[in-house]
């Protein structure tokens, strides 16, 4: 685009040059006499009376109209004015603005329509302009009044209630929390999920035999989905820590442990898979000494359930211990007043339209009641039990699906409630605003940086070059500066093959989110670039597919459909549609087609080596040809392969034989311990005692080096 510009600035200044010449018809002498206008003048000076003359003469010469002097045009600037806000006060396009610094220090490369001009190019641009420039009278802002909603003070005690706890299950991925889970709640979840893995947060409420009730969060055990496990601990009253009996102590336990932690959120140990043959639970409850995990038995607090999620083994146990702790930590909430909760996880529903899974801390939310989160705000339309089932309103501890969102919030929001839309709107604005406004400071703040380092470089570089003379100077900068200027047509083709643009789809905020942090992770751009396009929450579009074949991107989606026409419009315009339900085999999936986009390598096969012994020429016609004869001391000489003349380690020539004979014969391949005469595709020297090595180059497909960490 810069190019662009630039290109269009030089053409506007070569036609600025130009003279605009009218276009003024040719006058023909007229061949017959008429004494009228235009040639009246030739009858008056037949006139010989000198009053008559002069008489005329006062008649035509009349006085030449004043030229007024044309006032230049006074604009307005202000401190930190970016170019685009120049041109708008100029009332010029931002082309000219360019221009008028074209021949000044200012790096135009790095120039965009919202940087911010220093004040003394702000003054330059218009002086070059024509123009003459007056400080814009200062305007008193007036402090906006905080218009924000805050969670409201602790509610009185004689208010609050017992609620159910909310219990977040965490450890490596395998290790039988869903399982778990499912026993509690009797239902089929594991088999659902996609390659036996938990994919995103999940919120159900279990009642236990005697009646109480508590709050799971079933979150990811996969290495992708440390962003998550993170969120479930901040929400969360208590961690179940399960760790198999048989593996042990792995990554995402170690990961877990440090996010109850940093959450300050007590921990109970469920050691899984005690029905094992192989199962050490003592081995396991000694390695989480090691991460501050002790044990009640080896003399700390952390209480630890020997279980079998598989047979249903000592699971009412384990309930049992999760309210028990609960009843010590005194869990209690105030069902009254205005609601407060948080977004574990949002998504697009084709039905419902914007749906967010919460967790209520405090109020009774129903149907009607305004909420905020984040920048979106709802009015609640509907609300879902962790079973699907329409409910009139939810209480403190409890999970809910909520309908009626403006726009999706983001994952990990508070949710507040206000008491009128017209307040939903302020807050939102306002929110807005806040973040334009902090943005805005580190907009300034990187400009400013910028700047300063790039008059420093300017500096330090016109120093460096200050004894060279200026058309030394210009040879030198000409080369410093070559990589930077345009490619050529077949660079720039070379250029576009090494690289990916991808689109991503997922269900839910929570996996967009997931995969955009594994994606963070790509550390292999000087093989092949990989540009993130677009990505976002809900379906494949047919706006989504206008963008692939925009940026010749591939499309991929996590547990996301894409209905029959836009598959075939995909299909038409030849835009690869990627579609997956397992988090792992879409990082695969992608790998295999960075790796796709990458030149293949070639390997060396050493296939022979023979020694000159002697050098003898034969004549072919005219020409006299030199011809190697040599013994054969390692593999074999094959005529079809590639050749290579070395002289102490030097490498003289490669190419191929034109004549491989043994004695008198043309033979296709010479082995080991047999002598052979040879000549070369191209004359060159030979001495006695130099190397022939026969070889053979194999094309191997190339790998990407990033590795994502699973």
């Amino acid at each position: 685009a810069m190019m662009k510009r630039m290109t269009a600035l030089v053409s506007r200044t070569l036609s600025a040059h130009r003279i605009d010449v009218p276009n003024i018809p040719p006058i023909y002498p007229c061949t017959t006499w008429a004494c009228v206008p235009p040639y009246v003048y030739q009858a008056r000076n037949l006139a010989v009376k000198q009053g008559k003359w002069k008489d005329t003469c006062q008649k035509t010469n009349r006085k030449p109209a004043k030229v007024e002097k044309q006032e230049k045009k006074c604009v307005e600037i202000k401190q930190f004015m970016t170019v685009s806000e120049l041109s708008q006060a100029m009332n010029r396009d931002i082309d000219h603005v360019f221009e008028a610094l074209l021949s000044s220090s200012v790096d135009l490369y790095d120039l965009e329509p919202n940087s911010v001009l220093e004040e003394k190019w702000i003054k330059e641009a218009i002086k070059r302009c024509g123009m003459k420039y007056k400080w814009a009278k200062a305007v008193e802002t007036k402090i906006r009044k905080i218009e924000d909603v805050q969670r409201r003070p602790p509610s009185d005690l004689a208010n609050l209630v017992k609620r159910p706890p909310v219990v977040t299950v965490m450890g490596h991925v395998d290790h039988g929390k869903t399982t778990l889970l499912d026993r509690l709640r009797k239902s089929q979840i594991a088999a659902q999920e996609a390659g036996g893995i938990t994919q995103h947060i999940g919120a159900f409420l279990v009642q236990l035999p005697s009646g109480e009730m508590i709050t799971f969060l079933d979150t990811p055990g996969h290495a992708a989905f440390s962003a998550i496990r993170a969120r479930g601990a901040l929400i969360t009253d208590i961690v179940i820590l399960v760790v198999a009996a048989d593996d042990g102590v792995m990554n995402q336990t170690i990961e877990s442990i440090q996010h109850a932690k940093k959450a300050k959120v007590p921990v109970i140990v469920a050691v899984n898979k005690c029905d094992k043959p192989q199962a050490d639970p003592q081995k396991v409850k000694h390695v989480l000494l090691a991460h501050d995990i002790v044990c009640e038995e080896l003399g700390g607090d952390v209480q630890a359930i020997h279980i079998s999620a598989l047979k249903g083994e000592n699971l009412l146990e384990l309930a049992e211990a999760t309210l028990a702790l609960a009843e010590v930590l005194e869990l209690k909430a105030d069902p009254l007043g205005l609601v407060e909760g948080a977004v574990i996880e949002s998504r697009k529903d084709k039905g419902k339209g914007p749906v967010t899974t919460a967790i209520i801390q405090q109020g009774t939310l129903k149907k009607g009641c305004i909420l905020v989160a984040g920048k979106a705000w709802a009015k609640v339309r509907l609300l879902f039990d962790s079973n699907n089932q329409a409910v009139a309103e939810v209480g403190p501890g409890h999970p809910v699906e909520i309908v009626g969102w403006k726009e999706l919030p983001s994952v990990g929001e508070e949710i507040l409630e206000v008491e009128s839309e017209q307040r939903a709107r302020e807050v939102v604005e306002w929110r807005t605003y806040i973040e334009e406004q902090n943005k805005l400071k580190e907009d300034q703040r990187v400009i400013t940086a910028n700047q300063k380092q790039h008059q420093e470089s300017y500096k330090k570089e016109k120093e460096r070059l200050a004894h060279l003379s200026w058309k030394q100077r210009k040879a030198v900068l000409y080369r410093a500066n070559k990589h930077c200027m345009a490619l050529r047509p077949s660079e720039r083709v070379d250029t576009e093959d090494l690289s990916l643009s991808l689109i991503v789809k997922g269900d839910v905020e929570g996996s967009v989110e997931a995969i955009l942090n594994i994606l963070e992770s790509y550390d292999a751009d000087e093989q092949c670039r990989m540009n993130i396009v677009h990505f976002g929450v809900g379906n494949v579009s047919e706006n989504d597919v206008s963008l692939a074949e925009a940026f010749s991107g591939t499309i991929y989606g996590f547990n996301v459909a894409a209905n029959k026409a836009i598959q075939d419009i995909a299909a038409k315009k030849h835009i690869p549609l990627k579609m997956h339900r397992v988090i792992y085999h879409l990082i695969e999936d992608l790998k295999e087609e960075l790796s796709s986009k990458l030149p293949p390598t070639t390997e060396e096969n050493i296939i022979g080596e023979a020694s000159v012994l002697a050098i003898f020429d034969i004549t072919v016609g005219k020409k006299k040809i030199p011809v190697a004869g040599c013994r054969v001391q390692k593999g074999q000489l094959d005529k079809k392969m590639k050749f290579r003349l070395i002289r102490e380690k030097e490498v003289l020539w490669e190419g191929s034989l034109t004549a491989l004979k043994h004695h008198k014969d043309d033979v296709q391949i010479v082995k080991t311990g047999m002598e052979c005469g040879l000549s070369l595709d191209e004359v060159t020297e030979l001495n006695v005692g130099d190397a022939i090595v026969c070889y053979d180059e194999i094309r191997k497909p190339q790998r990407i080096s990033w590795d994502p960490g699973f």
